[in-house]
């Protein structure tokens, strides 16, 4: 079994992440200019790819 304090520091996180998610959230509305509509894309298989390498030599 689990010491009592540890107990109380689960409960208190549990708590918090429930309160985060309960807080009341606005949404704003975004305008979209008028004419600047994103091109469809028809075929996204043709897609490339990159890597990137972040070790150091």
């Amino acid at each position: 079994m689990l010491p009592g304090f540890i107990i109380d520091q689960i409960r208190q996180r549990e708590e918090e992440e429930q309160a985060k998610r309960e807080s009341p959230q606005i949404q704003l509305p975004v305008p979209v200019p008028e004419g600047s509509k994103a091109p469809e894309r028809k075929d996204d298989s043709n897609r490339g790819v990159v890597i990137i390498d972040l070790g150091a030599e």
